[in-house]
């Protein structure tokens, strides 16, 4: 791995991590300071986030196609300083409407074109080992972020749910744009010649989608189905696992800190899914993570603490390290990278709608049983349905076959 494809790497892991407040797991330990002081109720509070969600999902596809044209160097200096400022907005909110118009601000330029931004500058910075640096990438920014929750509430505690907003959009104004300013390049034009730059597969097999024809493809919706499926339902238990933890009787402390886990899944996922790419090929992985989204809900139906609590942990940061890793690996080896942005701002549009829909979906189905294990047990349906659709070949993900 170059120098330059190194700094390019760590500058990606950092813009990522610090978007954490505005990822499902920094907004889910402030859901009961919502819920107490604007006087809501969890599922005001779900349909805030979904609104807030769906309604940032359906800008994503442009924000795609302008880093395509202007660069990520310059997206992320200005989608950095309006994050900053949708952070301090989220400090003031004071009624369910401003929750909800909050939820927008963060999540289309956190979650959403901020993450967009740092993995698109390392695909289409890398070509040879490009799996293995998008699994280190998923796996040091998933598992740095699951420090975000302990840091949050520490700060909660100490400062006051309004303030921590404030202190989160001084984190953001003082990294992520001078990393941008000083520290980020837009990745040079292929060289075929140099070792040290990556060659476009369009270059190597004369294939390159636009946003138009890659929708059209079988081998686009197999990932949508497995990246959507995953954003669903990892950000429903995650949006919910204070609760669902309280309730099978850890204290909120321990269920809190219960993110660390997911650490060592993310990193093990991430990196042994990017290995597998580099070197195995990509061909089952898709549904692998869907095997190990199903294993993390059957581990939810039976949690409690001690061993159990761990291991599901765990899994559902495997899940969402292997879920990340194979959707940046298969767009650009898929589709080439000369129209990246759009297809994956296109990609990251139904991976963020799904994650709107997913802590509503699990809140609803939970009042209607009145219990966590059967809703969890019911939502597994949707990951072995996508398990399913991507054992199909991909054979169109290469041609402009429509589906």
């Amino acid at each position: 791995m170059a120098g330059r494809q190194g700094v390019i790497l760590a500058m990606a892991v950092i813009t990522a991590v610090l978007t954490g407040p505005g990822q499902t797991i920094g907004v889910s330990v402030f859901i009961n300071s919502f819920i107490t002081d604007l006087h809501l109720s969890r599922s005001q509070v779900s349909w805030a986030y979904m609104f807030g969600t769906l309604t940032a999902s359906l800008m994503l596809p442009l924000v795609g196609a302008r880093i395509d044209r202007y660069g990520v160097r310059r997206a992320q200096i200005v989608i950095g300083i309006f994050f900053a400022a949708a952070l301090v907005n989220m400090s003031m909110v004071n009624s369910l409407v401003w929750l909800a118009i909050g939820f927008v601000g963060i999540r289309f330029l956190g979650q959403g074109s901020l993450s967009l931004v740092a993995v698109l500058s390392v695909s289409l910075s890398f070509k040879r080992f490009r799996g293995t640096a998008l699994g280190l990438h998923s796996t040091l920014a998933g598992g740095l972020m699951v420090l975000t929750p302990l840091v949050l509430t520490f700060s909660i505690h100490r400062i006051g749910w309004r303030y921590t907003w404030v202190a989160a959009a001084a984190a953001i104004a003082v990294t992520v744009v001078p990393i941008a300013l000083f520290a980020m390049r837009d990745p040079a034009p292929a060289n075929p010649d140099s070792q040290e730059s990556d060659v476009d597969e369009t270059e190597l097999n004369g294939v390159s989608h636009d946003r138009s024809s890659a929708i059209r493809t079988k081998g686009f919706w197999i990932v949508a189905a497995v990246s959507g499926s995953a954003s669903m339902l990892v950000t429903a238990l995650n949006f919910h696992q204070i609760d669902i933890l309280t309730n099978a009787g850890l204290s909120e402390g321990a269920a809190a800190a219960l993110f660390i886990p997911q650490i060592a899944g993310s990193t093990a996922a991430g990196l042994t899914f990017g290995w597998l790419a580099d070197r195995v090929g990509t061909r089952a992985l898709p549904t692998a993570s869907m095997v190990l989204l199903v294993v993390v809900h059957l581990l939810a139906s039976v949690v409690n603490p001690g061993l159990t609590v761990v291991i599901y942990a765990v899994a559902l940061g495997s899940v969402g390290g292997a879920a990340r890793t194979v959707s940046s690996v298969l767009l650009p080896e898929w589709f080439g990278t000369a129209n990246l942005g759009s297809i994956q701002g296109t990609l990251t549009l139904i991976g963020v709608a799904a994650s709107a829909i997913g802590p509503l979906a699990l809140a609803l189905t939970q009042e209607w049983f009145d219990a966590y294990r059967p809703a969890v047990l019911l939502l597994a349906i949707i990951p072995v349905l996508a398990g399913l659709f991507a054992l199909q070949s991909p054979r169109t993900a290469t041609t402009t076959t429509e589906v």
